[in-house]
């Protein structure tokens, strides 16, 4: 198990412009292991879990890490969670400091899983996380998604992919 890193994302089928077609592929089922990986942290606001503010940060994060020269389409993994029905989080993977924003890292053992389905369906695919990382003999203490498109790629793509990646 390599330290620090994700299954390969491959981007290499792009037809919309925007998010490339996420192929799942070495996504599912794997255990990733994290020492002090880097990731600038970013929160948005939400109204019953529904985005209000999501396109204007993630354009200034994005602005400030192609700024910094830490741009890697390959690596650039967006790991999201709600903290509360008003508000998310947001760790978007890096391999170096990104000035202007907020520095993190994250430690651990996790564990993935592919979800395809609505977002609407992410508290039923997080309850699936924890009940996958019980089968484990684990607890899952934190549970991300990966979301691999926007709607509209998605809605193009006509298919909705998400990654469960819980903290074990």
């Amino acid at each position: 198990m390599k330290i620090n890193a994700f299954p390969e994302y491959d981007v290499s089928e792009n037809t919309t412009g925007c998010c490339p077609r996420f192929k799942p592929e070495g996504w599912d089922n794997q255990q990733l292991h994290f020492e002090d990986k880097k990731f600038v942290r970013a929160t948005t606001r939400s109204a019953m879990h529904v985005p209000w503010n999501m396109g204007a940060v993630f354009t200034r994060v994005q602005e400030h890490i192609e700024g910094a020269g830490a741009a890697d389409p390959t690596t650039e993994i967006v790991l999201s969670h709600d903290l509360s029905a008003w508000q998310a989080e947001h760790f978007f993977a890096v391999p170096k400091d990104v000035p202007a924003e907020e520095m993190t890292t994250l430690s651990g053992d996790f564990i993935t899983r592919v979800f395809e389905g609505p977002y609407r369906r992410a508290k039923d695919f997080e309850h699936d996380m924890r009940i996958a990382a019980k089968a484990m003999g684990k607890t899952a203490k934190d549970v991300f998604f990966f979301y691999t498109t926007c709607p509209k790629c998605a809605k193009a793509y006509g298919e909705n992919y998400m990654v469960g990646v819980a903290r074990v």
